[in-house]
C-alpha cells in the first residue's frame, strides 16, 4: 500500500506555493504514485500583481520538471482571470494554447507551464493533483477498466476515454466533474488519475486514499493467481548472470550506437526477473506502453530476446541480440514511415529496453541518467501489466496514438530543455590511477566535457571519495569507483567487467597508474626493477589489452592515452628502472596504435615532466631521491624543475589533463601513435 507521508511540522502554514512544493515532493518521492518526470500539481492562491492589486493566480508545474525534486522556481504562475474565458471555447490547437498561456504568466521568467495546465485551471478546486499511480493505471489499462472502477468507487469517479492531453481533454474532465457532483476522482483511460481538495493536505490525503482503495482491490483479486502465466525460464545464478551481462552489454552498446553513441545499464531486480522469465512476457511486452509518459523514454515496445538461459549458449545469445536490434531498428523506421506527419524527423531507432530471460533488462540512453529513467519507467510498466492482467487483459495505446505522443511537439519540447551535448557526451572514460593528481585532474576535465568516468585505483577509498565529490557536483552517477591493482590480471578484468555493467562499455582509456624509484644504476635492486616494469609496462599492457578487446567487441572505435614521461625519451640520471619502463610504455602504445587502426582505435601518449603538485608519486621517497640526484634539497626541487624549462614554467596536473582531453577528442581524430610532450620545454627531451 502507498504510505501517507504528510507531516504538519514539515510544511509551512497555509496553502501557498511552499505548501504546493511540499505536496509535490511527497507525491513524487514514491514512483508507484508518480512517474519520474511525469505528473503535475497546482494550487490557486491570491497574490499581489505589479500594481499591488489582488489577483487569483494558479501555480502549476513547469514543463520538464520532476515532482520529486522541483522547487518553487520550477512552478509557473498564471492569472486565472485570463484563463477562465477559455472554458467558453469549443476547441483550441496546441500551438494556440501554448501561445495563449504564455500571455497569462505573471512573470515571463517562469518556465513554460505544464502540457496539462488547463486540466488544472478548468477544475473549480483550489488544489489539483494529476498522478500516474501503478494501481490506477492498472485499471486504466485493463480492457474492463471502467467496470472495475465502478466496483471500487461506485458513483464517486469520472471515467474519461483516452484522448491526447490538451484543450479537449481538459474540457472533457471539467464537464465530467461538473456533471457528477459526487465525483472525488477522474480516471483517464490509458493515462492516469486526477484528484483535488480545498487545502494542500486534503488534496494529498485524497490522492493517497484513492490509490490505496485501488491497490487493496487489486491485491484481493490477485490472491491465488499466477502472475504473467507463470514461470517459463529460470534465473541464471547471480555470479554467472553478471559474467554474461559483462559479455553481452558491449555487444548491445555497439549495436544501438550505430545512429548515435549510447550508454547501457542493466537491472535484475526480482520484479524484472519474474516478468522476463514468465510465459506471457513476450506477448505482453509487445502490447504497447503502459502510459503516455513512458513513450518518449521507453518507446512503444521493448525488444524481447527469445533465448533459453538454461542452454547457456552465450554465442547464440549474442547472435540473437545483434539480429534483434537490427530488426527492431528496421521496424522502427517502418513505424515512423507509416505514421509520420510533414516536418517530423525520425529519432534514434534503437530500443530503449531489452528484455532477456534469465538475465533481466538492459536499458539504453544518451547517458546514464537517460538509461536510468527508461529503467525506472519500465519497472512501472511491469507493475501496471501485473495489475491489469489480474483484473482483465492489458491494453495500451494503438500505434497511431503512440506515434502522436512520441512525436508530439509539446513532449519533444521537454526533451529540448536538456543541456546541449558536449565533446565527450555519450562516452565512457576509464582512468587508471584515477585518485592521484593527474588522474583527478583528468577525471574532472573529461567530466566537465560530458564524459562518464570510471575511477580505477588501488586506493579504493580515494577513488570512492573522488567519485562522491564528482557525483555530488554533477549528479546522476557521472563517476564510478573501482579497486584495481594494474599488475593483477584478475583485478583488471574484474574492474573492466564492473565498468561494463555500470555504463555498457568504455570509449576512452587513460593509462595513468604510476610509481617511480630512483637510485644509482649499480644500486638498483631487482625489487625496484621488477616493480617499475610490473606497474608501468605489464600493468599498462594488461589494462590496454582488456580494453582493446572490449572496444573490438563494441565495434565503435575508441581512444587510448598513455601517460608516459620525459624519461620515455630522455635517460634520466639515477633512474634506470623508471626510464626503461617509461620508454617501453610509449613503445607499447605505438604497437597498440598499429594494431588498432583498422578498428578505429587511436592510441597516443602524453609525456609530462615533474608534475609535483597533487601527485602521490612525489609524496613518496621519489621526491627525496630526485632531489638527492641533483644535489639540492626537496624544498628546492619544484623551482629547479621550473628553471630548467625553456618556458620557465611548472607543469601542473591540469596541463596533462588538457592534453589527454585533446588527444581523446574529435580534434585529434586523425592522430594516432603520437607522443605529445608537456614538460615546459626540456631541450634534452625533444622528440626526434
Amino acid at each position: 500500500m502507498v504510505q501517507n507521508k504528510w507531516n504538519d511540522s514539515e510544511v509551512a502554514q497555509g496553502d501557498g506555493l511552499e505548501s504546493l512544493v511540499y505536496r509535490s515532493n511527497l507525491l513524487g518521492s514514491d514512483r508507484a504514485v508518480v512517474n519520474i518526470g511525469g505528473g503535475n500539481t497546482s494550487s490557486k492562491t491570491m497574490e499581489k500583481d505589479f500594481k499591488g492589486d489582488d489577483i487569483e493566480v494558479m501555480w502549476v508545474k513547469g514543463s520538464g520538471s520532476d515532482l520529486a525534486t522541483m522547487k518553487a522556481h520550477n512552478f509557473t504562475g498564471l492569472k486565472m482571470d485570463d484563463i477562465r474565458p477559455l472554458l467558453e471555447r469549443d476547441d483550441m490547437s496546441d500551438e494556440e494554447m501554448v501561445d495563449y498561456l504564455s500571455h497569462c504568466m505573471i512573470d515571463s521568467k517562469h518556465p513554460r507551464s505544464s502540457i496539462e495546465t488547463l486540466l488544472h485551471a478548468f477544475l473549480p478546486f483550489k488544489q489539483v493533483d494529476h498522478t500516474h499511480p501503478d494501481a490506477i493505471i492498472s485499471i486504466a489499462c485493463a480492457d474492463n477498466g471502467k467496470e472495475i472502477a465502478e466496483e471500487i468507487y461506485g458513483d464517486r469517479f469520472v471515467w474519461v476515454p483516452y484522448i491526447r492531453p490538451g484543450f479537449k481533454l481538459s474540457k472533457m474532465i471539467a464537464e465530467g466533474v461538473k456533471d457528477n457532483p459526487k465525483a472525488e476522482l477522474v480516471i483517464m483511460e490509458k493515462h492516469g488519475l486526477v484528484t483535488w481538495g480545498e487545502t494542500s493536505k486534503e488534496s494529498y490525503n485524497k490522492t493517497i486514499e484513492i490509490i490505496n482503495e485501488a491497490e487493496s482491490y487489486i491485491n484481493q483479486k490477485a490472491q491465488g493467481k499466477t502472475l504473467f502465466g507463470g514461470e517459463k525460464y529460470q534465473t541464471v545464478a547471480k555470479e554467472e548472470r553478471e559474467k554474461l551481462l559483462a559479455e553481452v552489454m558491449p555487444i548491445v552498446r555497439g549495436q544501438v550506437s550505430n545512429d548515435k553513441q549510447m550508454l547501457a545499464t542493466y537491472n535484475d531486480d526480482d520484479d524484472v526477473l519474474t516478468f522476463v522469465n514468465s510465459v506471457n512476457a513476450e506477448q505482453l511486452s509487445q502490447v504497447g506502453a503502459a502510459c503516455p509518459d513512458h513513450l518518449v523514454h521507453t518507446k512503444r515496445v521493448p525488444l524481447y530476446i527469445d533465448w533459453d538461459p538454461q542452454s547457456g549458449d552465450i554465442d547464440l545469445l549474442k547472435e540473437k541480440i545483434v539480429k534483434g536490434i537490427k530488426a527492431y531498428k528496421e521496424e522502427y523506421v517502418a513505424y515512423f514511415e507509416r505514421n509520420k506527419n510533414e516536418g517530423d524527423e525520425i529519432m534514434e531507432t534503437a530500443p530503449r529496453i531489452i528484455l532477456i530471460p534469465g538475465l533481466g533488462m538492459i536499458n539504453t540512453g544518451k547517458d546514464w541518467k537517460a538509461a536510468n529513467i527508461s529503467e525506472q519507467l519500465y519497472h512501472r510498466a511491469i507493475a501496471v501489466m501485473s495489475g491489469a492482467t489480474v483484473l482483465g487483459n492489458f491494453v495500451s495505446l494503438n500505434e497511431e496514438e503512440s506515434y502522436l505522443i512520441e512525436y508530439w511537439p509539446l513532449e519533444l519540447y521537454k526533451l529540448s530543455l536538456a543541456p546541449p551535448e558536449t565533446e565527450f557526451s555519450r562516452q565512457v572514460a576509464f582512468v587508471t590511477g584515477g585518485a592521484g593528481g593527474i588522474g583527478t585532474a583528468t577525471t574532472y576535465r573529461l567530466i566537465e566535457d560530458g564524459a562518464h568516468v570510471v575511477i580505477a585505483d588501488i586506493n579504493l577509498e580515494g577513488a570512492e571519495n573522488l567519485a562522491k565529490e564528482i557525483n555530488d557536483k554533477y549528479g546522476w552517477n557521472r563517476a564510478f569507483a573501482v579497486k584495481m591493482d594494474v599488475t593483477k590480471e584478475e583485478e583488471v578484468q574484474a574492474a573492466i567487467a564492473a565498468s561494463v555493467r555500470e555504463y555498457g562499455g568504455i570509449d576512452i582509456l587513460v593509462n595513468n597508474a604510476g610509481l617511480a624509484s630512483s637510485s644509482p644504476f649499480e644500486e638498483t635492486s631487482m625489487d625496484q626493477w621488477n616493480l617499475n616494469i610490473n606497474v608501468l609496462v605489464t600493468g599498462y599492457f594488461l589494462v590496454a589489452r582488456e580494453v582493446f578487446k572490449l572496444m573490438k567487441d563494441q565495434g565503435i572505435g575508441g581512444n587510448m592515452v598513455f601517460i608516459g614521461s620525459k624519461n620515455s625519451i630522455y635517460a634520466g640520471k639515477n633512474a634506470a628502472a623508471y626510464s626503461t619502463a617509461k620508454a617501453a610504455e610509449v613503445h607499447l602504445a605505438r604497437t597498440v596504435a598499429a594494431d588498432g587502426g583498422a578498428l578505429g582505435i587511436r592510441v597516443n601518449s602524453v609525456l609530462p615532466d615533474a608534475v609535483i603538485r597533487g601527485s602521490k608519486i612525489w609524496d613518496s621517497s621519489w621526491k627525496k631521491e630526485r632531489a638527492s640526484s641533483y644535489g639540492i634539497g626537496t624544498d628546492d626541487l619544484e623551482e629547479h624543475y621550473r628553471k630548467r624549462t625553456i618556458l620557465n614554467v611548472n607543469i601542473l596536473p591540469e596541463d596533462i589533463a588538457e592534453s589527454v582531453a585533446f588527444l581523446a577528442s574529435s580534434k585529434a581524430a586523425k592522430t594516432t601513435g603520437c607522443m605529445v610532450t608537456v614538460d615546459g620545454g626540456v631541450a634534452a627531451a625533444f622528440t626526434r
